[in-house]
């Protein structure tokens, strides 16, 4: 059997868990409700390499994989493309993209394949209008954070900035008292749009002082999850779980979590 060849089934699986007499959580979602769904698989695939659990990773891009058919399908329902759109437009970019390999192009390393790939892309964009001429349009898709500080500090290079550490806390300030209306207000999306400029005003802060806003986010839920366990055994050793505490009894366990410096 050809490696590949079994995606037709995947594709196939999806088709039936959306028909008509299919899943009915899987006929709920929408493009919209998948997108965390995305996110979380790809850290999952993450996670594995940085285990190097091999069977793992094996596993989360199957799961990974399972998303990409998933929305591929649900376009195909509203008459978009479907997954062999997806498949035949990567591999004619991957043609493409590389002549050296499949046409004369001739490189000679690794860094002038680089420089190919680039120029190749650049044209690209150039023949479907797409502009690169703009502040922001060299800043990549990725993790939230880290795409807002990258954002920041780009505008900040042509002046568009609060000046220094405290021009930038100031709108933290501003920024706290919008979702506060906000949530007093009741509407989701104000709610959802006020939080949003919270913490876009928390990345510059942390780019203005130095320090990695997405990393910084890693490393408090990482010392989070790790104080709640401490919390969660502590309990153990009363008889209890979560659930059966209440706030006090576990807030003072924090604070023990705290003192006995875990971090």
């Amino acid at each position: 059997m050809a490696v590949g060849s079994t995606l037709p089934r995947l594709v196939e699986i999806m088709d039936r868990l959306l028909a008509p007499d299919g899943c009915p959580w899987d006929r709920e979602q929408t493009l919209d409700s998948l997108r965390p769904f995305l996110v979380e698989e790809s850290y999952e695939v993450l996670d594995a390499l940085a285990a190097n659990d091999v069977p793992g990773h094996c596993e989360e891009l199957g799961d990974l994989l399972m998303q990409i058919v998933f929305q591929a399908a649900l376009r195909e329902r509203e008459g978009a493309f479907d997954m062999d759109a997806v498949v035949k437009g990567i591999s004619d970019k991957l043609v493409h993209r590389h002549p050296h390999v499949f046409a004369d192009a001739t490189v000679a390393d690794s860094a002038d394949v680089l420089r190919q790939w680039d120029e190749i892309k650049a044209a690209e964009k150039a023949a479907k209008g797409t502009r690169t001429d703009r502040v922001l349009a060299g800043v990549k898709p990725g993790p939230a954070l880290a795409r807002a500080q990258k954002i920041g500090r780009k505008a900040g290079k042509v002046g568009f900035d609060w000046p220094g550490w405290k021009g930038s806390f100031g709108k933290i300030i501003e920024e706290t008292a919008e979702v506060k209306e906000a949530i007093e207000g009741g509407i989701q999306a104000e709610i959802h749009h006020e939080i949003g400029d919270l913490l876009l005003a928390v990345v510059n802060v942390a780019r203005k002082v130095g320090v990695d806003a997405e990393q910084a986010m890693i490393d408090a839920t990482a010392r989070f999850q790790r104080r709640f366990e401490f919390v969660e055994d502590r309990l153990e050793e009363r008889g209890k779980a979560p659930k059966d505490s209440n706030l006090e009894e576990m807030d003072a366990l924090w604070n023990d979590a705290k003192a006995a410096g875990v971090k």
